[in-house]
Formats: structure tokens, C-alpha cells, sequence
């Protein structure tokens, strides 16, 4: 089974970078075994779509707007993810919402998909994560961590 964890979002744009970051955290302190990618997608978009070739589950992470406290986190799966998204939810949602489309157009898209989502505080300008979101990313690689068990995947 192959599975594509996948981190979205922009470094230089404060807490729009929190799903690169978990995924960078869980590359350096949780590895995990073969079979399982982790991406950081940045802002690639479209870009992406050649990386979903042979993935069975997908796992994102990005930042997101749902008008919760900053810091709050959501999950999406599956036919949610795409329905969400056609609200603004994410600062990158036209980049992910039209690579679920065409991938969807192609056959390529994974049997089964999960969204966690962090509530940003900024997107300004900046390398820093915002405290609220900063605090939140340890719950967040958890969260992620307890996904991926839920599909038989643990660090090894």
C-alpha cells in the first residue's frame, strides 16, 4: 500500500507554512517506514498531480480558515475534502481543489483521503509560525501520527 502524507503550504508566509512544518517534524523526529511519502507540496498546485501516480491514501495537511480560534484543527475525509473546499478554506484551496479535480479526472485520485487542517492566525509575511499555531503543532503531528496507526502505519 502506498501512502503520500502531503504538506502544503508557503514558508514565508507565517502560519500558511504549518502543514510543511508538521510534515518536516514528523520526518525528523518520527520516521516512517517504506511505502509511505512524505511531501512538502509548498504551493506547487497542479504540479503535484504526477506525484499521485500508484497512491492509495492520502493524507493533507494544511492551513486553513474555518472562522475557528487560531490553532484549532479539523479533519476532513473524503468526498468532505472536496465539498469544503468550495468554500475559501485554505489559502492554496484553487491549487488543491483543482488537483483533486483533474487527479479525480484521470482515475489517479487516492481510494481514500484525509484532510487535517490547523485555523492560521496570519499569513502575513514572515517565517514564524503565530503562537496559537506554533502551540497547536504538536497536536497536529499527533493527530496525524494517530491517522496514519489507523491505517497500520507507525514510526519505526
Amino acid at each position: 500500500m502506498s501512502i503520500l502524507v502531503l504538506g502544503i503550504g508557503n514558508l514565508i508566509m507565517s502560519d500558511d507554512g504549518a502543514g510543511v512544518r508538521a510534515v518536516e517534524l514528523i520526518r525528523e523526529r518520527h520516521p516512517l517506514p517504506a511505502g509511505v511519502t512524505l511531501l512538502d507540496g509548498g504551493t506547487l498546485g497542479l504540479d503535484l498531480l504526477p506525484r499521485f501516480d500508484g497512491v492509495d491514501r492520502l493524507l493533507v495537511v494544511d492551513a486553513i480558515d474555518t472562522g475557528a480560534p487560531a490553532g484549532t484543527l479539523v479533519r476532513l475525509e473524503g468526498e468532505d475534502i472536496p465539498a469544503a473546499l468550495r468554500t475559501k478554506v485554505s489559502p492554496h484551496q484553487m491549487g488543491l481543489q483543482d488537483l483533486l479535480a483533474v487527479a479525480d479526472l484521470q482515475g489517479n485520485l487516492p481510494g481514500e483521503m484525509v484532510l487535517w487542517g490547523i485555523q492560521y492566525c496570519s499569513v502575513e509575511p514572515g517565517t514564524e509560525l503565530s503562537a496559537p499555531v506554533s502551540r497547536a503543532l504538536p497536536l497536529l503531528v499527533d493527530q496525524l501520527l494517530a491517522e496514519l496507526a489507523a491505517w497500520g502505519i507507525y514510526p519505526v
